[in-house]
């Protein structure tokens, strides 16, 4: 059943596909609640910590998790040129992962017996990473992204939580190459270099942030010009050096890695969400964008 799962995978285009174990996972666990106590959570995970780390507190019956990667990354575009994060180039990821994990759970439901499961993207109780990390998809960085051999940490995390006993895959051993590059160029020097960060200082999290901003994270927002995200740690990534772009065509149309201040000002919120609504960076508004425009440009 396996090789019927990657097979129908890969008719998806989904190169990667692996499986991590539906067990405690009390190594990711240990990290979690060191962050707690430092205070580096930036209140977007989940609160309850039982349920970031046992599986069959969101599934009952779960006996496995499918975990797929999917690269976005479309090459570069001139500096000047882009004022959004790579990862929002093109149509919301959430809605084309959702559909393909759907697919996928719709497929394994006709030919197992009794199945059943959960599809998650970005909103699950777990840390992707570590389940793309636990299925032997990739490795870590000390950036804390995941990477992988062939599309560096150019891509985005899905998985399905499910009650079938497919064979859990085994864990890379190794890490990135750990030059600091990414620790030094950081906007928010958020990346601790012990393969964990402060959400608090990473620009990703600030341009997300709707609260008023301290005058550090203003600061920090001014260190470059993107009024999305930040790219920086992956930017300056040897492993992305040689990243491939994308085979997912869902990834490469619509792009638009930039947003004028005038376009904002002239739309409504109902208008913003019309034109914008499929763009991963829509649920925030357009007060939000228009807001760390006039920073960085202040």
């Amino acid at each position: 059943m396996k090789e019927k799962l990657i097979k129908f995978c890969n008719s998806l285009n989904i190169e990667y596909v692996g499986i991590a174990p539906a067990e405690p996972y009390t190594d990711f666990e240990k990290i979690w609640r060191k962050q707690i106590e430092r205070g580096y959570i930036s209140g977007f995970e989940k609160k309850d910590v039982s349920r970031r780390v046992n599986p069959k507190l969101t599934l009952e019956d779960a006996k496995s998790v499918i975990v797929c990667l999917f690269p976005y990354y479309v090459g570069n575009v001139k500096e000047n040129k882009a004022n959004l994060s790579k990862y929002t180039y093109g149509l919301d990821y959430h809605l084309i992962i959702k559909e393909k994990l759907e697919t996928i759970g719709r497929f394994l439901d006709e030919n197992i017996q009794n199945f059943h499961y959960k599809c998650f993207v970005d909103n699950g109780p777990f840390s992707d990473r570590y389940l793309a990390y636990k299925a032997g998809l990739g490795f870590w960085g000390i950036n804390n992204h995941i990477i992988t051999e062939k599309y560096g940490s150019y891509v985005f995390i899905g998985y399905i939580i499910n009650n079938y006993p497919f064979e859990a895959d085994t864990p890379q051993n190794k890490t990135c190459c750990q030059c600091f590059e990414c620790v030094r160029n950081c906007p928010g020097q958020c990346i601790l270099g012990d393969f964990t960060i402060n959400p608090l200082r990473c620009k990703s999290y600030i341009t997300q942030k709707k609260k008023e901003l301290s005058p550090l994270e203003i600061e920090i927002m001014k260190k470059n010009n993107l009024i999305w995200g930040c790219d920086v740690c992956q930017d300056v990534c040897p492993h992305n050096r040689n990243a491939e772009k994308t085979i997912m065509d869902e990834f490469k149309v619509n792009l638009k890695p930039y947003i004028e201040y005038e376009e904002l000002l002239h739309l409504s919120n109902k208008e913003f969400l019309k034109k914008y609504g499929n763009r991963a960076y829509s649920w925030r508004g357009k007060s939000i964008l228009m807001r760390n425009y006039e920073i960085i440009h202040s």
